[in-house]
């Protein structure tokens, strides 16, 4: 990881002194509409104002102007989450019949902090496969959290909003669900791919290496919670990868283009749907261990990242210190 992370910070110091030409903000005219509630559609900004966009929210500039979006994992009631034996939702979400616009909704909102969990009993993996289950999956699963948390951050935690885009990103952001061929065998390959993806020219406007650790603690925080958290997690994924599918009908795409990710999109959606009955079946220890390597791996991406700060530092430190011009003798 630490080679990926080196080419991360030579890029990045690229970068800086590219972006020093560029209006580093919306332009005036966009925050205007948004402060004064004017209708404002994504596509209505320009490149480099979606990219600004997307960065602002997830560092939390645009706080004052938008609803911030609390990930459902750090929530208080993702520490309660209960399913049955079978992996099926225990509470049922019950749809009132009196005004949603009613002040006494506070349950009702707790309940819906969390996405839902399965409806219907999960298969027992021996079901699904006649020979036992790859030792890998710890660490694809590690994989496959990542980029649903990188995904659900990037939209500011609504993939209802565009379910086809959404499930792209988790599917370029994913070794495991998006590039089948490529074998993920450690945590470390694991996060390495996915951080690679997120420090890419497509996504570092998000936030870049910084925003890569963030999204380990993520995946740190949710094997804390355990396997009713995960099961959840990933019944939400699933929902967005089959609602992306649905979606493909109105995308303006080649036929070809659409069948290919249609195909995708099916394979991906068996593969979610077997890491879940897996998850279900694996003991609450499994967790805490692989929650403890990922962290390790975090701490070591910090450090390094630090280290790089610390000499940038003192590298600018020096050169503030040189004369501009210096005397001939």
């Amino acid at each position: 990881m630490l080679d990926i992370l080196k080419r991360f910070h030579e890029q990045e110091e690229i970068d800086s002194l590219d972006e020093e030409e560029l209006d580093s903000s919306l332009s005036e005219e966009t925050i205007q509409k948004i402060i004064s509630g004017e209708q404002l559609n994504f596509d209505d900004l320009s490149t480099e104002e979606k990219k600004h966009f997307q960065r602002a929210i997830i560092s939390g500039e645009l706080s004052k102007l938008i609803e911030p979006w609390d990930p459902w994992w750090l929530k208080p009631s993702a520490k309660n989450i209960s399913l049955t034996s079978d992996g099926t939702q225990r509470i049922q979400r019950i749809v009132k019949e009196y005004s949603v616009e009613s002040e006494n909704d506070a349950d009702s909102d707790e309940l819906h902090e969390v996405p839902a969990g399965p409806t219907t009993p999960l298969h027992p993996v021996n079901k699904l496969v006649s020979s036992d289950p790859s030792p890998l999956l710890a660490f694809h699963l590690v994989d496959i959290i990542y980029s649903y948390c990188f995904t659900l951050r990037l939209y500011n935690g609504d993939w209802k909003t565009d379910p086809v885009e959404s499930s792209i990103t988790v599917l370029t952001v994913s070794s495991v669900l998006g590039q089948g061929e490529r074998l993920t065998e450690t945590v470390l390959e694991a996060l390495s791919h996915c951080l690679e993806q997120t420090c890419s020219p497509e996504y570092k406007h998000a936030g870049g290496l910084q925003f890569g650790l963030r999204l380990m603690d993520d995946v740190v925080h949710l094997l804390s919670l355990e396997g009713n958290a995960l099961v959840c997690l990933l019944c939400d994924l699933q929902k967005m990868i089959q609602s992306g599918e649905r979606g493909l009908k109105s995308e303006k795409m080649r036929k070809s283009k659409r069948a290919e990710l249609k195909g995708k999109l099916k394979s991906v959606d068996r593969k979610v749907y077997f890491m879940m009955c897996w998850v279900h079946e694996q003991p609450l220890e499994a967790w805490a261990s692989l929650a403890r390597i990922v962290d390790i791996e975090k701490r070591t991406a910090m450090e390094y990242a630090d280290a790089k700060r610390s000499d940038a530092r003192v590298v600018e430190k020096k050169e503030r210190g040189k004369p501009l011009i210096k005397e001939i003798q």
